[in-house]
C-alpha cells in the first residue's frame, strides 16, 4: 500500500538533508513529499515537522498559512507525527524566546534559554549547544527500538524544553541542566536533536518512525 510522508516546509531552513534521510529509510510504497500546502499535510499518512531558527517566526508562519491547524488535524486523526528541533519546541506550551510566545500546546512544558547562569559553575553556558551528546532513554518507546540507551545524537540549539511531565518524557539529555531530548504522547514523537545528522542511531530512529503504527 502506498503512503505519503509529508515533511512540513514553512520556508525556513534547508530540508534537503531531512528529506534525503527519510527517502533512504522509507519502506516500499512510501513517498516523501516536502510541502508547505496544508491540504497535502492533512492528506498525508505521516507528518514530519522539522524546524530551525526562531520560534516566533515559526509560529507566525505556520499560523498565517494554516499549517498549524493541518499539523494539529493530523495529530487529531491519529496519524504518526514526528517533530524535529524547533518543530519539537513549537509543540510545547510556551517558549521564552523573543519575550515569550504561546506554542501549539501538544506537550506540556516550556522552552527556555540555555545561556542563563546554570550548572555547577554558575556561569552562563556556551550557546548554542552544538555537537554530539548522549540521550538517556527515559521511557520505553517503539522509536527507540534497536537504538542503544545513551546513544549520541547531534544537537544544535540555544533553547531547550523543561518542565515536561514524566509520562511525556521519552529521552533526557544534560548540558548544564537536564532537559527534554525527546517527548512522546500517543501518536506524536518529537526530538530536540537532528536525527538526519545523527549517523546510524538517527537513521534508525527515522526508520522506526516510518514503520510505527501507534
Amino acid at each position: 500500500m502506498s503512503e505519503t510522508v509529508a515533511v512540513v516546509d514553512y520556508g525556513m531552513g534547508n530540508l534537503h538533508s531531512a528529506g534525503k534521510a527519510l527517502e533512504k529509510m522509507a519502506a516500499d510504497g512510501q513517498r516523501i513529499v516536502i510541502t508547505g500546502d496544508p491540504e497535502q499535510v492533512r492528506a498525508a499518512g505521516r507528518v514530519v515537522f522539522p524546524g530551525v531558527g526562531a520560534i516566533r517566526d515559526c509560529i507566525k508562519v505556520i499560523t498565517e498559512t494554516g499549517l498549524d491547524r493541518a499539523i494539529l488535524d493530523a495529530i487529531d486523526a491519529y496519524k504518526p507525527v514526528l517533530g524535529i528541533c524547533v518543530g519539537m519546541q513549537a509543540m510545547m506550551d510556551f517558549s521564552e524566546e523573543n519575550d515569550g510566545i504561546d506554542c501549539l500546546g501538544v506537550f506540556s512544558g516550556r522552552v527556555q534559554f540555555f545561556g542563563a547562569p546554570m550548572g555547577d559553575t554558575g556561569r552562563p553556558l556556551k550557546v548554542p549547544h552544538m555537537g554530539w551528546n548522549q540521550v538517556q532513554q527515559v521511557n520505553d518507546h517503539p522509536l527507540w527500538a534497536g537504538i542503544d540507551d545513551n546513544s549520541r545524537f547531534y544537537f544544535v540549539h540555544s533553547y531547550c524544553a523543561t518542565g515536561v511531565p514524566d509520562d511525556q518524557m521519552a529521552g533526557r539529555c544534560e548540558y548544564g541542566l537536564a532537559f527534554a531530548a525527546a517527548v512522546a504522547k500517543r501518536n506524536v514523537f518529537a526530538v530536540q536533536f537532528h536525527p538526519e545528522k545523527s549517523a546510524d542511531a538517527g537513521l534508525k530512529l527515522l526508520e522506526n518512525f516510518l514503520r510505527w503504527r501507534p
